[in-house]
């Protein structure tokens, strides 16, 4: 049940329990879950992690980078495939937003998940705009 689940800022994640739930709920099909490095990289400069937790077991994580004021990325929310669809994400949402309220939440969305974020009320943005190799800059 919900009702069990806490959620909190964590600021001292492991990485064993990050790749965990990266894996448990699909979005480490796009995360490098192969390279312990690069996840505790993830880890020690994200500077906004909020957790859901049912009796002690880490079930969901919003992980951002945050300046407080103009502008949070929210860069991995991932919930545990067995607790999807409880509403887990949406309260992870709302806490990473309610820990600076005027700061816009911002993130990119995984392609199987497109659809979740306009039925809770966020909008779209046309004109977003990403590189991942340097090489391909112009």
């Amino acid at each position: 049940m919900k009702s069990n689940i806490t959620y909190q800022k964590e600021s001292h994640l492991s990485m064993a329990e990050f790749r965990e739930i990266l894996i448990a709920s699909s979005l480490g099909e796009r995360r490098p879950v192969e390279n312990s490095a690069r996840l505790e990289d993830m880890l020690r400069n994200a500077n906004l992690i909020i957790t859901a937790r049912k009796d002690g077991k880490l079930i969901g994580i919003a992980r951002s980078l945050t300046d407080t004021t103009f502008c949070t990325y929210l860069s991995d929310l991932a919930v545990h495939r067995e607790f999807q669809k409880q509403g887990i994400g949406k309260t992870l949402i709302q806490k990473t937003k309610a820990a600076y309220p005027q700061a816009k939440l911002i993130l990119l969305s995984a392609p199987k998940a497109t659809g979740y974020y306009p039925k809770i009320g966020m909008s779209k943005h046309d004109n977003c705009y990403y590189l991942e190799d340097l090489d391909k800059l112009s």
